[in-house]
């Protein structure tokens, strides 16, 4: 499972990388750079949870689109790193924490990481709506089958 879930969080990047680099191509629309930066918050923020702290930056933040992609690298080895240090047993293992108004939960950290990755992929089916009626005609393959296949 470890394997696996390393490779969904190389997809996960593969895919912020893409469409971070169409919404620079296209100007840096507003829209676009605050869902960006809102996956790249929900990751810190729940990577905070995990390893026992408290969450420190924004939900919503107003990061400059220039800082996305080194936050979205970042991010990718940070987590990697996290999974590397786990065997397929601590995976069952729940974490316990307050979420954002102080409300205390305990969740299972396979799950966890379903809800990091699943939310990326939500915001960015926004993006691409967003830059799709912004007048982008085409955008990039973020389908994981297409990362698959270039990442055999």
């Amino acid at each position: 499972m470890k394997n696996f879930l390393i490779r969904l969080f190389g997809y996960d990047k593969y895919a912020n990388l893409l469409l971070t680099k169409t919404i620079a191509d296209v100007g840096n629309p507003e829209k676009p750079v605050q869902l960006m930066a809102h996956i790249l918050a929900a990751q810190q923020v729940w990577l905070a949870r995990c390893l026992g702290g408290a969450p420190a930056t924004a939900i919503w933040p107003d990061w400059e689109p220039g800082i996305l992609e080194p936050l979205i690298n970042d991010s990718h080895r940070e987590w990697t790193d996290f999974l590397s240090a786990k065997n397929d047993d601590d995976f069952e293992k729940y974490i316990s924490y307050n979420d954002l108004k102080g409300n205390p939960h305990s969740t299972k950290l396979s799950d966890i990481f379903g809800q990091v990755l699943n939310h990326g992929t939500h915001h960015r089916a926004q993006i691409g709506q967003l830059l799709k009626s912004g007048g982008l005609e085409s955008l990039p393959p973020t389908d994981y089958i297409v990362y698959a296949r270039q990442n055999p």
